[in-house]
């Protein structure tokens, strides 16, 4: 089964949220400090993060830049309500969700399964390679080579374009993209699509100011043109 890294040093909320994910089938290991949980990264890597912002030593965003360093591994940011920043911090950080405390633990278990089933599962029907300018993007290898360069896609940046790339030169709005890609409807949108659009732009556009790919439409959401 995934194991879950539960990071976050209220005992009471790690108490909550591991007895969840055990119920819902998970391993689960616990860490108090971003820098005991940076020491079992280093260590056996989990199959997911869920990964407080408030942390004594190492701060979650901190840890959150580290770990894009060094893994794509899936990670869900939890953060106290109203604090937008860090929200936005750490999607642009490589977050791939986040849920505000306080949270519904059923919520966090199914906002786990969505990204874990996504890592998982096999492509249905043949693996496609779909190439746009000088991007490829491989279905079956989940890779993406910009000028036959391999680019560091999060999940989620992945699974957005692959949407994306399978949908050419359709209208998506957030809700729909939200619902589409990250498996669940958002009651509002507070930047988790935009910030991965902008982050896909930085790695596959010439000129990620001026998109010629991901494009928006202005009132009504985002358009890919191969």
């Amino acid at each position: 089964m995934p194991t879950v890294l539960v990071v976050d040093d209220e005992p009471i909320v790690r108490d909550v949220v591991v007895r969840y994910l055990e119920r819902d089938g998970y391993t689960t290991r616990q860490a108090a400090t971003g820098d005991e949980a940076r020491r079992m990264l280093e260590g056996e890597p989990p199959s997911l993060v869920v990964l407080d912002v408030m942390l004594p030593g190492i701060d979650g965003l901190e840890l959150c830049r580290w770990i894009r360093s060094h893994s794509q591994v899936p990670i869900v940011m939890l953060t106290a309500r109203g604090e937008e920043a860090d929200r936005i911090v750490g999607l642009e950080l490589g977050a791939d969700d986040y849920l505000t405390k306080p949270f519904s633990p059923r919520e966090l278990t199914v906002r786990v399964r969505n990204l874990l089933r996504r890592t998982v599962q096999a492509p249905s029907g043949a693996p496609r390679t779909i190439t746009f300018g000088d991007v490829a993007v491989d279905e079956a290898a989940r890779e993406v080579r910009k000028g036959g360069e391999l680019l560091a896609l999060t999940l989620k940046e992945f699974d957005l374009l692959m949407f994306f790339a399978a949908n050419p030169r359709r209208v998506f709005s957030r809700d729909q993209l939200m619902d589409r890609v990250w498996g669940y409807q958002a009651a509002f949108d507070t930047g988790t699509v935009t910030v991965h659009i902008r982050r896909l732009r930085k790695k596959i556009e010439d000129d990620a100011s001026h998109p010629s790919h991901l494009e928006t439409v202005f009132g009504a959401g985002y358009r890919f043109t191969p």
